[in-house]
């Protein structure tokens, strides 16, 4: 169940997350167009292949010269945001899900506020539950609903999830993505690349429980559950055991954030002992 407390501090202090807000959602972003809008911004000569309804006659019997119109077009960005709901989400004293679920709540309110489109989905081994983009209060109160109801079951594909929803991005975007990232590097890395086709802005986010990142809390004989196949292993865990656990761990990190780089997106990675306003700020400060 989601921490409605999380929102009213959204209130309190979003004053903190404007800047982030105005440029990020760009609800007043403006490009030059040809041919439609609503405000005049000047002309330019026509050329072969321009659209003849954008030629403005008016001053063609002025000048005997055709000349295109440009307008100022207000652009709107839709924010996707998608949630990892894997089974190994499913884990830890603050369970993940609810935690990457109040992150991607806390951008579907805010675009929210700035009347803004936003769609949510959430994915495993294939997309489980896709919210068309739409505006609203009551749009963001069902995206609510999703996320106190969806289990966390299955396992991750995230490549095989990207190159889905991927499709159904019609125009340029800013794209939101939570998980774990709980598997294999090389499919991580292709669902970053494919998510971000179109020149997408895109936020990464890791959501990881401590325990996760350094296994200080286990020694000797213990018995390791992979949530999503419910395979066990028995493994002796020692003081070099760990040591090679958060070196193989500190690599898929870097790996995840490489690809990141790679195609511009910002990467965060937060455990979920973090006050859940803290990480947010981080995330959009």
């Amino acid at each position: 169940m989601l921490n409605t407390d999380f929102f009213k501090e959204l209130d309190r202090f979003c004053f903190m997350v404007k800047k982030r807000v105005t440029t990020v959602y760009a609800g007043e972003r403006r490009s030059i167009r040809q041919g439609k809008g609503s405000e005049i911004v000047d002309y330019r000569e026509y050329m072969p292949g321009d659209d003849f309804k954008s030629v403005d006659w008016k001053l063609y019997g002025r000048t005997e010269k055709l000349y295109i119109r440009r307008f100022e077009e207000e652009k709107n960005l839709t924010t996707h945001i998608l949630i990892d709901a894997s089974k190994s989400m499913d884990f830890g004293a603050v369970r993940k899900f609810d935690y990457a679920s109040m992150i991607g709540a806390g951008f579907a309110y805010l675009v929210t506020n700035e009347n803004e489109r936003f769609a949510l989905s959430l994915f495993a081994d294939q997309l489980v539950e896709v919210m068309e983009p739409r505006r609203g209060k009551r749009h963001f109160l069902a995206a609510i609903d999703l996320l106190n109801k969806a289990p966390a079951a299955g396992t991750t594909r995230l490549d095989l999830c990207s190159e889905q929803y991927s499709k159904m991005i019609k125009s340029r975007s800013l794209v939101v993505l939570i998980s774990d990232f709980m598997q294999p590097l090389p499919s991580i890395e292709e669902g970053i690349y494919k998510i971000s086709r179109g020149s997408h802005d895109l936020i990464v986010v890791q959501v990881l429980d401590l325990k996760e990142k350094d296994l200080g809390w286990a020694e000797g004989d213990t018995k390791l559950y992979d949530l999503e196949t419910g395979e066990m292993v028995h493994v002796y865990i020692s003081p070099r055991f760990r040591e090679l656990y958060r070196e193989r761990f500190e690599v898929h990190s870097n790996g995840i954030r490489k690809a990141c780089e790679e195609v511009g997106a910002d990467f965060f990675s937060i455990t979920s002992n973090t006050p859940i306003f803290d990480a947010f700020l981080a995330i959009v400060g």
